[in-house]
């Protein structure tokens, strides 16, 4: 059930920046908003929050830099995934959810008997051949895909969807940071009427982040 919007966005709404404001007012007004954000500037919580008033099942994922290695660790998906998995984990605690029943883990079955998941993680890795219909979409550390790995993503959503492409051009984690196709997309997407690119610059860790994000 989506929750009210004059909540108040679980008491962040009188704290945010304008740059955060013009965030989340896009979340709800575009089909895609893309974020290029900075680590610290409240991107993830900020879209987890609207999420989960929107009210549609969350669809978080991932690139796991170590791609080729992953399919050869033991486990289940769910295992598999969920070193990734702490950005979304400290949104949700943000906004007072409990992570251990609000996401769809496969290996935990009191979770699953509660009925109470919403969030549904998976890496890139485990997208191909499915459809994505009528849910929040959540691109994590889009600046990790290669645009290939993008296309294959963003394929696969429908026009029911409500797609936040987050990530920061500086902070790739790629061998060959060259083949990110984040910076590509945000201008292919940038002219949409149905998208817009935002920015988030100031970390809210304090001083000392927002300093050393200032060396070249």
């Amino acid at each position: 059930m989506p929750l009210p919007k004059d909540n108040m966005l679980f008491g962040f709404e009188p704290k945010l920046t304008q740059e955060q404001r013009t965030y989340v007012d896009s979340i709800f007004d575009n089909q895609l908003t893309i974020v290029n954000a900075r680590s610290g500037t409240g991107k993830t919580t900020l879209a987890v929050a609207c999420a989960r008033i929107i009210g549609k099942p969350l669809v978080y994922i991932f690139a796991p830099v170590e791609e080729n290695r992953m399919g050869f660790r033991p486990g289940g998906q769910s295992e598999k995934e969920r070193e990734y998995l702490q950005p979304l984990k400290d949104a949700l605690l943000e906004i007072n959810e409990n992570p251990s029943q609000s996401i769809y883990d496969e290996d935990n079955p009191e979770a699953m008997k509660s009925g109470k998941h919403w969030v549904y993680p998976r890496s890139h890795i485990f997208a191909r051949g499915t459809n994505i219909k009528d849910s929040t979409v959540i691109i994590s550390e889009s600046q990790n895909f290669t645009k290939g790995e993008l296309r294959k993503v963003l394929t696969r959503i429908h026009d029911s969807c409500t797609v936040i492409l987050e990530g920061h051009v500086a902070q790739c984690d790629l061998a060959e940071p060259a083949t990110s196709g984040f910076k590509p997309y945000i201008e292919h997407f940038r002219p949409k009427k149905y998208a817009q690119v935002c920015e988030l610059n100031w970390n809210f860790r304090g001083s000392l982040a927002n300093d050393a994000d200032e060396i070249e």
